[in-house]
């Protein structure tokens, strides 16, 4: 199982936010290129990137600073936040990213079909899940979609990837939502990266043996409260 970093940008600098509320911001750094080089000299295997500017507005607002990550390492780096139609992830994917995270645009189906045509197994499906039901926009709605449900009904269009992240343990430093995690990874023939409140290498251990392919990490290492290298050497 793969351990991933987040690195999380709004207004090109690294931050993290308490359950994707925005009104509770911590600033961590304001060199998204230097935090990426920290991750990939402790071992990272890839770097997970949101746009959280462009997950509220609709867009892409960060990608200068992503394409400066991809040019800062060699290992491969996802972004999600904003991209809601083919035209914009060609333009994403033109920073050097190797997958692309749709969220919001997941949810029409002929939409979700067209990213899987274009661009198959580099597109994922990020389901943030509030009390089971899938949120949007940056997590600013929830709506009356079932994330089982919604998983499903991407696997079926051809999705090989699914980020599924649980919104209350977000940002938590509590553990993650493991009874749920496992639903998923029983319920849906496709790889699923766990995010979400991972906080301790047990936590990831329970990851992955509820089934994992990876698991997101963001506060927990940014406050120390977790070592990414030993993170990995645990795991292997």
């Amino acid at each position: 199982m793969e351990v991933i970093p987040a690195i999380d940008l709004r207004g090109g600098r690294c931050v993290n936010l308490v359950q994707g509320d925005y009104g509770r911001e911590t600033v961590f750094g304001d060199d998204p290129p230097a935090m990426a080089r920290r991750w990939e000299s402790l071992g990272a295997p890839r770097l997970h990137i949101v746009d959280l500017d462009g997950a509220r507005e609709g867009a892409p607002r960060n990608l200068d600073a992503v394409r400066d990550i991809c040019d800062a390492v060699s290992i491969p780096v996802q972004l999600g936040g904003g991209i809601r139609d083919v035209i914009t992830a060609r333009r994403a994917f033109e920073t050097g990213v190797d997958r692309l995270i749709v969220g919001t645009a997941a949810l029409d189906p002929d939409g979700a079909a067209s990213f899987v045509g274009e661009f198959g197994e580099a597109v994922a499906a990020g389901i943030d899940s509030r009390d089971g039901f899938v949120a949007v926009r940056g997590w600013l709605d929830t709506t009356e979609v079932r994330a089982l449900d919604l998983a499903k009904k991407l696997v079926a269009l051809g999705f090989l990837w699914i980020v599924f992240t649980d919104i209350q343990s977000d940002g938590m430093l509590k553990g993650t939502n493991i009874p749920a995690l496992r639903e998923m990874v029983e319920s849906v023939d496709a790889s699923v990266i766990a995010s979400g409140g991972i906080t301790t290498i047990d936590d990831l251990r329970a990851a992955r043996e509820a089934g994992a392919a990876g698991a997101i990490v963001g506060r927990a290492l940014y406050t120390g409260a977790l070592n990414l290298k030993k993170a990995i050497q645990a795991l292997c």
